[in-house]
């Protein structure tokens, strides 16, 4: 994004609801479309009722996702210019394609979707969020948090199990550590975070798993004092508005889309030579450990953790 707006391009955003919060974050973004698509299926009257909207409108459109269904609406609105990569038989789609890298050869996310702007890439290009100083303030407010008070768990991770650092590692580090936590997380996060603040047993601990907008888990974590979290969304969004933060990975690999911040820690013991035995089965980038045993998160102790909060960031 902020290289299409420093060439120029004045830049609208179409995405579903749930991820709309982001790029009315992003200081490129002049317009954001809510899509009124519903998950799966190909809902072909709707796109075309919103592509007859569009027409016109735009000269070139950047498709990000790989699927067929993603690159209708640019074609049905006729938009000049479709860039995409190549993908579930949309040839006829796009009118620039790019190739796929080869499996195994993919390179990091940010570098895979900043090529689709046609120039190479740089990467020292850091996704970046803005929030404004009364946004954050009013969200604090409402929950009784001080700025820089209070500490932000991330437990949950959409793809399953073998990304997500045990809950009772999370109450041991809440019961260590010297300020309140905030769990934020989906409604799917919910039994987690009720999880970590009954065995953290600690007024201090306080679950808002699906308690909150997308935007106001933005704020809280604007406002935190660190954050802790395991590979997922709001690991990124938390490196995008640069708050400190320890990112912890297991299944998944740091060198593919690690938290791009020089404020972020990243523990994997992949990366740690003095752990023995070695991970040779890291990263399996299974939902759920294939070999039963999880030692790549396991393994990660609350202590080391605090170690990491402490390191200057």
């Amino acid at each position: 994004m902020r290289r299409l707006a420093a060439r120029g391009e004045r830049l609208t955003v179409g995405a579903l609801p749930w991820v709309a919060p982001v790029y009315r974050a992003m200081p490129q973004v002049a317009e954001v479309i809510e899509f009124p698509f519903a998950h799966g299926g190909l809902q072909l009257k709707e796109r075309r009722s919103l592509a007859r909207q569009l027409e016109g409108r735009f000269d070139a459109a950047y498709v990000l996702p790989n699927s067929l269904k993603s690159a209708l609406l640019p074609f049905l609105a006729s938009i000049p210019k479709r860039v995409g990569y190549l993908g579930e038989a949309r040839v006829g789609l796009l009118t620039h394609r790019l190739k796929n890298p080869p499996k195994g050869k993919r390179p990091p996310m940010v570098a895979f979707y900043s090529a689709l702007a046609g120039e190479p890439g740089i990467e020292t290009d850091h996704p970046r969020l803005h929030l404004a100083d009364a946004q954050v303030d009013a969200v604090l407010a409402a929950r009784g948090m001080p700025r820089g008070g209070y500490y932000v768990f991330v437990p949950g991770a959409e793809y399953g199990p073998a990304k997500r650092w045990p809950v009772a590692r999370y109450a041991e580090l809440a019961r260590a550590l010297d300020a309140p936590v905030l769990v934020l997380g989906s409604g799917k996060e919910t039994p987690l975070g009720a999880e970590i603040a009954s065995l953290a047993a600690c007024a201090d601990c306080r679950n808002l798993a699906g308690t909150t907008r997308l935007d106001e888990a933005f704020a809280l974590i604007a406002g935190a004092r660190r954050v802790i979290t395991n590979d997922t969304g709001l690991m990124h969004v938390a490196a995008a508005l640069d708050v400190p933060q320890v990112a912890l990975f297991g299944s998944s690999s740091p060198e593919h889309t690690p938290p791009l911040s020089d404020r972020a820690r990243v523990i994997w013991l992949k990366q740690d030579p003095a752990y023995q035995p070695p991970l040779d089965c890291a990263p399996c980038f299974a939902r759920e450990c294939p070999l039963g045993h999880l030692r790549c998160l396991n393994d990660i102790t609350a202590q080391r953790v605090l170690q990491a909060l402490s390191a200057r960031a």
